[in-house]
């Protein structure tokens, strides 16, 4: 994919949609283009998460467990952000990712990220925003599943 590509590509990423051209354009021109082949392994649960990806092309899935307690979390497809708070903190990986199909992820290291929320505060101001929004919705549907538990007897009140 093209340097013009990948900016296409990151600008329809929720987190950095609405970041500036120049700075999608320092994201695209650092992130390392990784090609997966069907059954590749791009990380495993509990490593050390020092970058996220974009998908590019192609199809991760994310599981947990193995064997026969293997359960899929998740399926990533072109334009999805895989290990997105690995941008921002140390952590070690939640999951497993395989690639279903030949894909293609951009990756993103963590040290760039933290540069550019150094070098421009805007985007820092930026990106808060749109994680607060996120982290709001996400309590309310916690909120509506909770209530959702208490009407089927599955989840007792808070005392």
């Amino acid at each position: 994919m093209s340097l013009d590509g990948d900016i296409a590509l990151l600008k329809r990423v929720p987190l950095f949609g609405e970041l500036p051209t120049e700075q999608l354009r320092l994201i695209a021109f650092s992130a390392v283009r990784l090609d997966l082949i069907a059954g590749q392994v791009l990380f495993r649960t509990g490593a050390k998460a020092m970058s996220g990806y974009v998908v590019s092309g192609g199809t991760l899935e994310l599981s947990v467990g193995e064997g026969d307690q293997k359960e899929v979390v998740a399926v990533c497809e072109a334009g999805s952000l895989v290990g997105e708070i690995a941008l921002f903190i140390e952590t070690k990986r939640p999951a497993t990712a395989v690639a279903t199909v030949s894909s293609q992820v951009l990756e993103i290291d963590r040290k760039l990220i933290t540069r550019m929320l150094n070098e421009y505060p805007q985007i820092a101001v930026s990106l808060r925003a749109t994680l607060a929004d996120r982290l709001s919705a996400t309590v309310s549907e916690l909120g509506r599943v909770r209530d959702a538990l208490m009407r089927i007897g599955r989840l007792q009140p808070r005392r």
